[in-house]
């Protein structure tokens, strides 16, 4: 590795000490990056990488609600705002009990290089707070978002920071969230959030938009290998927002979802995840709050395997994890390189460990594609959702998903071309790396070094 790079990375692990998931972020990042920075020497003269490895702006705030029983509670709520030196800042909103500042500036990290891998003109951020809607009441969720607002509403704006969901956070705390900020700022502002219904503002398949992203992405995959969607089955963690969406794309264009996870353990339908029904059950399960796939085996008659996650399912084509991150484990990789599996397409933020990654990435007959390409299509139509905001436009269905299916082709082939240019062959995970850092860097560089 560089020395330069494994300064950097050291030092990371000096301040963040207590910040793993972030530190195993940028240890991923980075370590790409050796090319870039060998032919780039101003980079370290300029001490780029410690400017980009810092946000540019933190704030963590306490958040007091009360529950429909009139007791009080307080959480904790961040939004990190990393860099925008090319656009303003843009990510979602997780609300979870795993809510942390790790966890935040993890993903605020890995935003940045996602939204630069759309080419439109957003940079990166993350927020959220510990807070569990699960079991919560919708007066209560709303009571929530509306308190959390009256902090956030500060640090954002259309031109400044464009919040979007995330994890936990969904079209209805979107609209609550945004409903607080129009009353606190006094302007129907309706670029300030993306995610929002669409009477107020909102992009048409946004709902769909990340899961039939990783799809799109997918098939440029199977098109450089000279293969096809048709018939192919595939394994996915999680039944939420992604990975119903990856679902419907798959069944669209003849492929088929088997497996679907949750805490309580995984599903294996032989059949697939293909009819009407079963997708929109999905919907369903999500909308119960009960948090449970083996709610989807008892009602479709199918194996249900309790405590364990699908990654050892025999019988795949097509490994995609779709649920949270460090889901894939050293143990759980050696599974999935047991059962020949050639495509291992990450679609949510992190979900496997460094040294599962590497592991995966060193197998000759695997193709492994990175979280932050994979799933930018949920980002790429928050972009465009701001873009309609400010133009006073709204764009079809077919329209949107035809600008999604482009984005996200022009990511896989960015990928592709700049992991050759630099001599790594088909490495996908680099190549994002470097085509995002990239775009970053000449924005950086080019606006001043102590001004960006």
């Amino acid at each position: 590795m560089n020395a330069y790079i494994e300064r950097v990375i050291e030092d990371v692990r000096k301040k963040n000490a207590t910040e793993p998931e972030f530190i195993q972020t940028v240890e991923e990042v980075l370590s790409s990056l050796g090319p870039v920075i060998e032919a780039h020497p101003e980079y370290e003269k300029a001490a780029l990488l410690e400017r980009m490895v810092e946000p540019e702006r933190t704030v963590e705030f306490r958040v007091t609600w009360e529950d429909d029983n009139h007791v009080w509670h307080v959480n904790r709520g961040y939004r990190v705002q990393f860099n925008s030196a090319i656009g303003p800042y843009k990510g979602g909103i997780r609300f979870a009990p795993s809510v942390n500042l790790s966890i935040i500036k993890f993903l605020g990290f890995e935003q940045c290089f996602k939204d630069s891998l759309t080419t439109l003109p957003i940079g990166g951020a993350k927020g959220g707070s510990d807070f569990d809607p699960n079991g919560k009441s919708d007066a209560e969720i709303m009571r929530f978002c509306q308190a959390f607002m009256t902090e956030l509403y500060r640090h954002i704006g259309p031109d400044i920071d464009c919040p979007a969901g995330d994890l936990g956070c969904g079209g209805r705390e979107i609209g609550y969230m945004f409903g607080a900020w129009r009353r606190l700022t006094g302007t129907y502002a309706n670029g300030a959030l993306s995610g929002k219904a669409m009477p107020f503002g909102g992009s048409i398949l946004r709902p769909e938009a990340t899961g039939f992203g990783a799809v799109y992405y997918l098939e440029s995959v199977l098109a450089h290998e000279n293969d096809t969607m048709k018939g192919k089955r595939v394994a996915l963690a999680g039944f939420g927002n992604v990975a119903w969406g990856v679902a419907t794309k798959l069944a669209e264009l003849g492929a088929k979802a088997v497996t679907l996870s949750g805490p309580d353990g995984y599903i294996y339908d032989p059949e697939g995840i293909v009819t009407q029904e079963k997708i929109d059950y999905l919907l369903e399960m999500r909308a119960s709050g009960r948090n449970k796939v083996q709610d989807y085996a008892d009602k479709f008659g199918v194996q249900f395997f309790a405590g364990q996650k699908p990654w050892g399912q025999k019988d795949v084509d097509i490994v995609m994890p779709c649920a949270t991150q460090n889901d894939v484990n050293m143990e759980e990789a050696k599974k999935i390189v047991d059962n020949g599996i050639k495509y291992y397409i990450e679609v949510a933020n992190m979900p496997t460990t460094n040294d599962a990654l590497a592991y995966l990435m060193s197998q000759k007959n695997m193709i492994v594609a990175p979280s932050k390409a994979v799933n930018a299509g949920g980002v790429s139509v928050s972009a465009l959702e701001m873009s309609q905001n400010s133009e006073r436009l709204f764009w079809s269905a077919e329209e949107v998903d035809a600008k999604l299916h482009q984005i996200m082709k022009g990511i896989h082939d960015g990928s592709a071309a700049a992991a050759e240019r630099y001599g790594l062959g088909y490495n996908l995970v680099a190549g994002a790396n470097i085509v995002a850092f990239q775009k970053i860097a000449d924005a950086m560089m080019g606006q001043g070094i102590a001004w960006s």
